[in-house]
């Protein structure tokens, strides 16, 4: 069978009627409906678990009948017609409003195939007019030829829609694979018999119907493996044309810049610090781009360590970007390099060191003047470092000689965005980039595993930070803990130090779309859906101004403020003018106040698990024991309130990211998706096949290092380029 043969249309061999329905599981190929495997698989006998069934969703349940009664309607003339299922324990109601059909059939004690969309009436689960297929019982003729596929002790189910039920999708798979005697395998043979993995054509009719559960894990196992195979094979051939790119080697000077700063320093490297420092500045001395990530929980010291990486870059003639996500963050970054470099951040300027350089801070709010001064610094190379914003990103921005970009925070960037400042380099040589984050984006650690990015891991922070302690506090139907949050929050203010306050709304009618604001007595309480108004920075302000903070100095800070605002809000913070500072989350990554010992996060069930962990690191950035209240009023036992149970059990970011990563898949790891359910993964799951991916990654090495162009392999080359047709290629950019 050719890859011609693959991409028929399935009106060629199932006909136009189920042709048609399939469409409504966007599958229009034969290739498509082969690859539509199982969700999972019912084992005849265990009936399926009634009572985990979500309303609102598609289900296809294995039951029994129980009971099966009929009874006049009340508005209108006719009969309606119930049948209680069960699996043993829990019941499902099926609700037919008509006698006459196939539900006639319905009698105690058969068990069956049941499927519908899940809604609750009067308390109780049902399925509306649900399509069924009975497989026991008295059945009928009918019924009982056409539940002859499902004749073995594992019972496919599918993902199905009203249009599509789970043994029609089946039957189609059945047409398709019946007659087939092979398909193009993309794993070469060789590689198959050494991994000891069946071929594709037996491992697709095990996954379709599984004879056992040892053939079906054989099947499940050889699929998996060969779509990392095929993603290994493309990013192994994109790693070899990204080693090909020429970056100009920059090496720090035994009496330069850098050398001048570590003499300078007050603080001692960490061992963490160390090593990492070293892994860098290995790659900087390299002649191809460095592509490295740098993992650290806050206070771990990724700026110190960036910071060496730039003056080493600058030593060797170049320069170095650091890219912000927000305008508080690049002026935060511009303070702490001038603070740590001191004269060495004056150079050609009076009392500045004759080795120093300058940093110079451009963002969208630049003075037009300052602009043109800066632009001018940045083009004629006197800017050695260059702080800035999405503003870095514009055409204007020429370097004189782009060495190195540092990301800050990557999950605040897309991937076409980050992209955007390493071109900003000449077109002979590329930069060599430098991510830093507190909390990877799923798609990062996706990437992790795969194999397509360096990492480097500051796991020890110096001497002398506080821990902090993160609790949840379930406000809702308990006032008294409100205002003891409140209490404690006097209480840090009394003892000299300072509160943040985060919020998920501005306030003055929000974003577009955004909830009503709540009133002082609705702040926990929910709206008609269940779902609790977002609080706003506005309104809580003034509410804890006249309220439980009265007499205390509460600023306010957010992102729709001007850059003078956001600077004195900072200011009256940072000085204790305003001890108190209620804000969005704009002070998400990187603001740095060692005074700040406690943040109270409102609605926190309305913030990722990414985002909580980075606005928990604004504290326990000095000595003092810092404390974290996540507020909610999320019932224990729902998905949100596990999210803030999970963020409260740990400060690992890496555990955090992993979380994230389950909850939100892996992105698409060929495009430019961070995350979510647009994923150019079917199968695979970068945490559970992390074993299998990396001996997928040595055999796709071993086959690009022998055949790069896979003229020998034309089946894996055909697959690599439908793997990635109609996708950007940025991967070698992410």
């Amino acid at each position: 069978m050719s890859d011609d043969l693959l991409s028929r249309p399935l009106t060629d061999v199932v006909g136009a009627g189920t042709a048609r329905a399939l469409r409504s599981l966007d599958l229009a190929t034969i290739g498509d409906l082969l690859w539509h495997l199982p969700r999972r698989y019912a084992q005849r006998g265990q009936l399926t678990d009634l009572a985990a069934l979500v309303p609102g969703e598609q289900a296809t349940v294995l039951a029994r009948v129980e009971r099966v009664s009929v009874r006049p309607m009340r508005q209108r003339r006719g009969q309606v017609m119930e049948v209680v299922v069960t699996d043993g324990h829990a019941q499902l109601r099926l609700t037919f409003f008509s006698v006459r059909g196939p539900q006639r059939s319905l009698v105690e004690g058969q068990v069956g195939l049941f499927a519908g969309k899940v809604d609750v009436y009067r308390g109780t689960r049902q399925l509306v007019h649900p399509e069924f297929l009975l497989l026991e019982g008295d059945s009928g003729a009918d019924a009982a030829q056409e539940a002859l596929q499902f004749a073995g002790d594992l019972i496919p189910v599918y993902p199905a829609t009203q249009a599509m039920s789970s043994w029609r999708v089946a039957k189609a798979v059945a047409t398709v694979l019946r007659p087939l005697r092979e398909i193009p395998d993309p794993i070469p043979s060789d590689v198959a018999r050494a991994r000891g993995l069946p071929e594709r054509l037996a491992a697709l009719r095990w996954a379709h119907d599984p004879p056992d559960r040892d053939s079906l894990a054989g099947a499940m196992t050889r699929l998996r493996y060969e779509e990392a195979f095929v993603l290994q094979v493309e990013l192994a051939r994109r790693r070899a044309a990204a080693m090909a790119l020429p970056a100009i080697p920059r090496q720090g000077a035994q009496a330069g810049l850098l050398a001048s700063f570590d003499r300078r320093r007050p603080f001692p490297l960490t061992e963490a610090q160390q090593g990492v420092g070293a892994e860098i500045a290995a790659e900087l001395a390299r002649a191809h781009p460095m592509h490295r990530l740098l993992h650290g929980d806050v206070g771990t010291g990724k700026t110190v360590v960036a910071l060496r990486a730039m003056l080493a870059v600058i030593d060797a003639g170049g320069q170095a970007a650091l890219l912000a996500p927000t305008e508080v963050l690049a002026q935060q970054h511009e303070r702490t390099l001038r603070a740590l470099l001191g004269p060495l951040a004056e150079g050609g300027m009076l009392g500045g060191s004759d080795l120093g350089t300058q940093v110079v801070l451009l963002t969208g709010s630049s003075a037009t003047a300052w602009r043109r001064q800066a632009l001018a610094r940045i083009a004629d190379g006197s800017a050695g470092i260059v702080v800035g914003t999405h503003a870095l990103l514009s055409q204007q921005v020429r370097f004189h000689d782009l060495g190195l970009v540092v990301i800050d925070e990557q999950h605040r960037f897309g991937v076409e965005q980050r992209a955007a400042l390493a071109e900003r380099a000449d077109t002979t040589h590329r930069p060599h980039v430098l991510v830093l984050t507190a909390t990877p984006i799923p798609r990062t650690i996706a990437m992790t595993v795969f194999g397509d990015l360096d990492i480097s891991v500051l796991d020890q922070a110096p001497p002398g930070r506080a821990p902090i302690a993160t609790h949840v506090v379930a406000v809702q139907d308990r006032p008294h803990y409100l205002q003891r949050v409140w209490e404690r929050v006097r209480e840090e203010v009394e003892a000299g130090r300072r509160v943040y306050v985060v919020c998920p709304r501005i306030g003055e009618g929000g974003a577009a779309g955004s909830s009503p604001t709540p009133s002082e007595e609705d702040w926990w309480v929910a709206d008609e859906d269940g779902v609790t108004p977002g609080t706003a920075v506005l309104d809580l302000a003034d509410q804890l101004r006249s309220g439980p903070l009265s007499g205390v100095e509460v600023a306010v800070l957010h992102g729709r403020m001007t850059a003078e605002d956001k600077d004195a809000a900072m200011a009256a913070f940072v000085s204790g003018a305003a001890p108190v500072l209620v804000c969005t989350t704009v002070i998400e990554v990187g603001v740095d106040v060692p005074q700040a010992t406690a943040m109270v996060v409102v609605d926190a069930d309305r913030f990722g698990v990414a985002q909580l962990h980075q606005l928990r690191g604004r504290v326990g950035r000095g000595t003092h024991t810092s404390v974290c209240l996540l507020l909610t009023s999320a019932p224990a036992g729902s998905p949100a309130r596990a999210r803030l149970d999970a963020v409260a059990a740990t400060t690992d970011g890496f555990a955090l990211a992993e979380l994230d990563l389950q909850q939100r898949r892996e992105g698409d790891l060929l495009g430019v998706a961070q995350s979510g359910r647009q994923s150019s993964l079917r199968l695979l799951s970068a945490r559970r096949d992390a074993a299998l991916i990396a001996q997928a990654r040595q055999d796709a090495i071993a086959v690009v290092a022998a055949d790069p162009q896979l003229r020998a392999h034309p089946d894996l080359a055909a697959e690599v380029a439908r793997m990635t047709a109609d996708r950007a290629d940025y991967l070698e950019r992410g």
